[in-house]
């Protein structure tokens, strides 16, 4: 059941609609996608009846609402996110479930969960929220803060670096004064990709999103005083799934980013989007332009018990 956020932001702008573009089938086809990662979530926080669970950056409630599920409503939840709009979203959709009478709902960062007591949670969850936080290591230690002795930490984080990686190797070729200059595709191919990810080492090193390896991570929860670290990355390489040019354009890889088809007006001129889409439509709307994502899953205890 889809109910409509009452206002808007950056977020919500980006997981209710430019995440799949406005298309109904990629929108089902990416749902399945996140489910997963949520599974493995939940696998990793080990949760039993009765439990109190914390989850950061709720979102659409994916996490916490499978987690209820689970166990037929047997447990306690508390929902955290930094955009208004989605925590009313979320809250709208646990009525809609039958989940509200075990959800809490607290509009806070993850750097900051003073409004929650020391050692309240037998388990904390997160999907794609540290990736956005400046100061992982203060968030990774309020999760530590309000955790129980022996309460689990599952985390599943996006690792965004090599992204950034690509887009400087492509400043750097066109930069190239030995780089073809018959090769009219690599500089818009460079222009689109900087409007997505950092494309020097300086801005890499800036940006949340990319100064960060699956080995910051594991290297951040211990200094957060976390024991039994357990990290698996997860690479996969395979068609994007999009099912037209128009999705396409009207989608974004992440919330902190433009749509494509606003890229393309904004960076380009008629004559380079009309090249750029004769290059790329075909290989889209053929099913054969490949995305690749690269997912950290991370467990981790409050030692004490």
């Amino acid at each position: 059941m889809e109910i409509a956020a009452p206002e808007s932001d950056v977020w919500s702008n980006w997981l209710l609609q430019r995440r799949h573009g406005g298309d109904g089938c990629y929108q089902a086809a990416l749902r399945k996608l996140v489910e997963r990662y949520a599974d493995k979530v939940l696998d990793g926080a080990a949760l039993a009846p009765g439990m109190r669970m914390l989850d950061l950056g709720s979102g659409e409630g994916l996490v916490p609402f499978k987690a209820l599920a689970r166990f037929d409503g047997a447990l306690t939840v508390t929902l955290t996110d930094v955009s208004l709009p989605m925590l009313r979203y979320a809250e709208e959709q646990a009525k809609a479930l039958g989940w509200w009478a075990q959800c809490a709902f607290l509009p806070c960062p993850a750097t900051d969960l003073q409004p929650l007591e020391d050692a309240r949670f037998d388990a904390v969850t997160s999907r794609a929220v540290l990736a956005y936080v400046a100061d992982k290591l203060v968030a990774l230690r309020e999760c530590y803060r309000v955790l129980k002795p022996g309460g689990r930490l599952s985390l599943a984080e996006p690792i965004f670096q090599d992204e950034a990686l690509v887009a400087c190797a492509l400043r750097k070729l066109v930069s190239d004064p030995a780089a073809p200059p018959e090769d009219r595709f690599l500089p818009l191919l460079h222009r689109w990709k900087a409007a997505l990810f950092p494309d020097t080492e300086a801005a890499l090193r800036a940006n949340p999103l990319t100064n960060y390896t699956e080995r910051d991570l594991l290297q951040l929860v211990q200094a957060a005083g976390f024991a039994q670290p357990h990290l698996e990355l997860h690479i996969d390489i395979a068609p994007a799934g999009l099912p037209s040019w128009e999705a396409f354009l009207d989608s974004a890889p992440h919330p902190l980013t433009p749509t494509h088809g606003t890229v393309l007006a904004e960076r380009f001129s008629l004559d380079e989007r009309a090249f750029f889409e004769q290059i790329l439509r075909p290989s889209i709307e053929s099913g054969q332009f490949q995305s690749s994502e690269r997912i950290a899953y991370l467990t981790a205890i409050k030692p004490g018990l």
